[in-house]
């Protein structure tokens, strides 16, 4: 059937990564030691379809837009980017979305800028836009309005908006401005070029619309905001609002309709849920629990913060009664989830985040890191760390801190990922990331980094990841991928250690 309003994205976001988030990641970098095809096998498969070009999951965030068009009385459909031509003859406008549109993200920006090689995810955002039937609709008249939460890139690309056309950049919670964007296409008005929607202006709870369509690995949202407050974080713009368990529900529910059987509890700290502040609480976090799991086989964290995770488990031994929830049956033995260590440096974490260690001192930051990494290793939870590199604050001793940090968790199952900081400003030069220079410590930090991230993604490969016969293709080109990186890493070790002998 035709559509008014056909929302899609590439395939890097519009995939499940054979049912394990993480393999996204890999989406982000370049193809490094495998043919190019075998990487995006590897990070973004393609996704089941219907016979309209419809795929049974899609990113929450689109489904989260085509709920509201559909709930104001818009003809919209999600469609995936292989079979848009069918649909765009008779659109009055593209939607897309993105996380990382230009590869200008943390992790795209620091593989770009360590290998000098376009990232896969920006590769294939280009094959998106080039495509001939979005460049024929739009000659004929239809609009294209760009959103999600990358969209200030676009800002930084005045060569790409040209090029694709688009007429909106929407930045921000869409549920109120959307209908009235809709309605302005649809009556042939003029847009705005730009549009911005801060704090001020965020729905309510009941504005909200609940998924009509399975989203990605059974994502369902908790929660929206965040009352850390870091400097570095747009989310604690906006206020923090509790999805009610039943509304919750309602979208495990369409997704387990649609063959989901596994799923991710999302929020910018998962235990915040039904917080007080900052200080979690066990009830909500327990009968949320209860709840994922009476529908999902396995459940995963988007994100957590470690403070939140020392404090439950020292206060009042949540993280153990969780993990009884978590783990009750037979199919769940791990549970992932994104942690931000950002820094080892206590002084970069008074300065930039201080609220991030509370109820904990700034001072005891590197403490409540190793802390929460042992209460993680405890109890089968493995977290993806995320730190910074590169922050204006930065010195020699905070780099050195993050290694004697990175050294204090080897004995406890993660994967750490450092990143370049990412100042927007910078994007006047629209690759600054290719010139960066690491000095010596940023070097040896990143070597830390790996040889951990080896160490345990091994271990988590063999004990945990991709087991059954069904996922032994991918496992074994991760095998593959893990046993050629140690061997590139080993020559890059010889070669500078040769440089500083000379």
């Amino acid at each position: 059937m035709p559509y008014d309003f056909v929302l899609t994205t590439d395939r890097c976001l519009m995939t499940n990564h054979h049912g394990r988030e993480f393999l996204g990641f890999l989406g982000t970098g370049p193809s490094i030691g495998i043919p190019e095809s075998v990487w995006k096998w590897l990070a973004c498969p393609k996704m089941k379809v219907d016979n309209e070009g419809k795929p049974w999951q899609a990113p929450y965030g689109l489904r989260k837009v085509e709920a509201k068009l559909l709930d104001s009385g818009f003809n919209a459909a999600i469609i995936d980017p292989d079979h848009l031509e069918k649909h765009l003859k008779s659109a009055k406008a593209l939607f897309l979305s993105h996380h990382d549109y230009f590869a200008f993200g943390p992790p795209s920006s620091t593989w770009w800028g360590i290998t000098k090689q376009e990232p896969i995810n920006y590769k294939s955002f280009q094959e998106l836009i080039n495509k001939p039937e979005i460049k024929e609709n739009k000659q004929r008249g239809m609009k294209i309005v760009v959103g999600g939460p990358s969209t200030w890139q676009w800002l930084w690309r005045e060569d790409m908006l040209e090029q694709v056309g688009v007429d909106l950049m929407f930045d921000g919670e869409a549920e109120h401005a959307l209908p009235k964007i809709a309605q302005a296409i649809v009556d042939g008005e003029p847009l705005p070029k730009y549009m911005y929607v801060g704090g001020a202006d965020t729905p309510d709870l009941d504005e909200i619309p609940e998924i009509r369509g399975g989203s990605v690995n059974g994502m369902v949202e908790i929660m929206r905001g965040c009352a850390r407050g870091c400097r570095f974080c747009s989310v604690t713009l906006r206020p923090t609002r509790y999805y009610p368990l039943e509304k919750i529900e309602r979208e495990i529910q369409v997704n387990v309709k649609a063959g989901i059987k596994d799923g991710i509890l999302h929020s910018d700290d998962v235990l915040f849920y039904g917080a007080l502040g900052i200080f979690p609480k066990p009830e909500p976090l327990i009968k949320l629990h209860q709840l994922a799991k009476k529908y999902y086989r396995t459940i995963a964290w988007s994100h957590a913060s470690l403070a939140a995770i020392r404090y439950a488990e020292e206060k009042y031994g949540l993280i153990s009664k969780l993990s009884e929830i978590i783990f009750s049956n037979e199919e769940q033995r791990l549970l992932g989830v994104e942690v931000g260590v950002e820094t080892g440096s206590p002084r970069l974490a008074k300065e930039i985040m201080p609220a991030k260690s509370s109820p904990y001192k700034p001072e005891q930051y590197p403490e409540t890191v190793e802390e929460a990494f042992k209460i993680m290793h405890e109890h089968n939870i493995v977290p993806a760390g995320t730190m910074i590199v590169g922050l204006p604050e930065e010195n020699e001793d905070d780099v050195i801190r993050t290694i004697e940090l990175v050294d204090s968790l080897r004995e406890y199952r993660s994967i750490l990922v450092p990143m370049f900081f990412v100042p927007m400003g910078y994007f006047k030069n629209k690759d600054w990331f290719t010139k960066i220079k690491l000095s010596d410590s940023h070097i040896e930090l990143y070597k830390k980094a790996f040889w951990h991230d080896v160490y345990w993604a091994e271990d988590i490969l063999s004990r945990y990841y991709l087991k059954g016969p069904l996922y032994f293709p991918v496992r074994t080109a991760l095998k593959l991928f893990l046993r050629n990186a140690k061997s590139r890493m080993k020559k890059v070790e010889a070669l500078l250690e040769s440089k500083l002998k000379e």
